[in-house]
């Protein structure tokens, strides 16, 4: 299949509002042209980063809108002008290779249309940017919701946020210290020609200097490297494992963190690796089995300990607690189509009952530590405040670090162009009667 059509074909579900990218686009990937996965992948991810900006042109471009069977031409006519401004095709493959993706979909009628809007959005770009110019959407190309979000928690750093979600994100990894410490590696990358810098924050994290296949990387298959963000790199360092613990990590998919805390503490006694999807624990399996570590992965709902929880305490919780995943967008753009400013109480409302469901099965002396990838204090500081007020046993361990802000509880990540993601933490220690 031609690129610019797998692309219609998962942006058009998308726009349906049937599933998400990450759910789409590995299928697609595999019915695509060989050699054209990563162009597919830019074409949908970029394309949803600008969504906010594009949709605005498309509507200025047609006379009247589409309907809403034809979700698949207006992916193509998003497509088409995101080729235009932000991928180096020349301009008569953008249009004509897109025009003509309406004949694979059946829909023959199409190709004019979308010839016709493109082409006269190159006649007329001046024009019609300086009529959408004053639209704060147009210009930051955020939905509306989220800029406000952004901007009353954050003004100070309001406009870098917004820069961070439009970047490309950097490719950062993670190294099993175990095996060979992160200096050797990087002498290893540099000696193969291949650029990266450490982490500042992360002891065994660095990024790329360029974006490249990871599978590819020496290591990658013995499990020596795994990609990650250096802000979901700091969570096992703040879970202080020892040898013989009892760990639970509550919402584990895809994987990554368990198998942090199996690397970074050899000798733990038992990790618990529970989600309630089972295709998602499929791909926590196959993770901790390329890193050559072990742990029980359970099928359950966090909320519902009663179904899954065999009555012993944990010594450590993780709880990577769903949420907006509003501070890592530049990661996973179609969030600025899929969520809504409904979305969020509805999430720190179930925040709040994982926090409430999971306590119980935390020992005495034992540690939870809340996180999300959200740059939201509604689902952050506000839940964990919350949570304290009506739990008794649970105290505050204060966070010293030197990254991110400190809260009144935790520390708050904020996203940055050429550093880590948006990420919460904050640390509870239930009080030994």
């Amino acid at each position: 299949m031609k690129p610019r059509v797998a692309a219609a074909r998962v942006l058009a579900d998308l726009l349906r509002h049937k599933g998400s990218l990450a759910s789409s686009l590995p299928a697609m990937q595999e019915r695509v042209d060989e050699g054209n996965e990563a162009l597919l992948r830019e074409l949908c991810y970029g394309t949803m980063r600008y969504y906010p900006r594009l949709q605005l042109i498309v509507r200025k471009l047609l006379d009247k809108p589409l309907r809403a069977k034809d979700s698949d031409i207006q992916a193509l006519l998003l497509l088409g002008l995101y080729q235009l401004d932000y991928m180096r095709v020349p301009d008569h493959a953008a249009i004509g290779e897109t025009a003509g993706a309406a004949k694979a979909l059946k829909k023959n009628w199409a190709t004019g249309v979308i010839n016709a809007a493109l082409r006269r959005y190159q006649r007329e770009k001046t024009t019609i940017v300086a009529k959408l110019g004053g639209n704060p959407e147009f210009q930051k190309s955020h939905p509306m919701w989220l800029i406000d979000a952004y901007r009353n928690a954050w003004p100070e750093q309001f406009a870098n946020m917004i820069e961070a979600n439009n970047a490309h994100p950097p490719l950062t990894l993670r190294i099993d210290t175990q095996q060979q410490t992160r200096d050797a590696y990087l002498d290893a990358l540099r000696e193969a020609g291949i650029g990266a810098k450490p982490c500042l924050h992360s002891a065994c994290g660095f990024t790329l200097a360029k974006a490249t296949d990871p599978t590819a990387l020496p290591g990658f298959d013995s499990g020596l490297i795994s990609v990650q963000d250096e802000a979901a790199q700091l969570a096992a360092p703040l879970l202080d494992l020892a040898p013989g613990l009892r760990v639970l990590d509550a919402c584990s998919a895809p994987g990554g963190k368990t198998g942090h805390l199996l690397q970074t503490e050899p000798n733990l006694n038992e990790v618990i690796a529970l989600d309630c999807d089972e295709r998602r624990l499929s791909r926590v399996q196959e993770n901790l089995s390329r890193l050559n570590v072990a742990a029980s992965v359970q099928k359950g709902d966090a909320t519902k300990p009663h179904d899954w929880w065999d009555g012993a305490g944990f010594d450590r919780i993780l709880l990577d607690a769903p949420c907006s995943a509003t501070g890592i967008v530049r990661r996973q753009s179609d969030i600025k189509f899929l969520r809504s400013a409904a979305d969020i109480d509805k999430l720190s409302e179930l925040q709040n009952h994982l926090l409430d469901a999971l306590w119980p099965t935390l020992k005495p002396g034992g540690i939870l530590l809340y996180a999300t990838c959200s740059a939201l204090p509604q689902e952050n500081r506000q839940v964990v405040k919350q949570f304290l007020a009506r739990t008794p046993d649970c105290e505050t361990i204060t966070i010293a670090a030197d990254w991110g802000i400190a809260q009144d509880v935790g520390r708050q990540l904020l996203q940055s162009s050429d550093g880590h993601d948006g990420f919460y933490y904050a640390k509870l220690r239930k009080i030994a009667k």
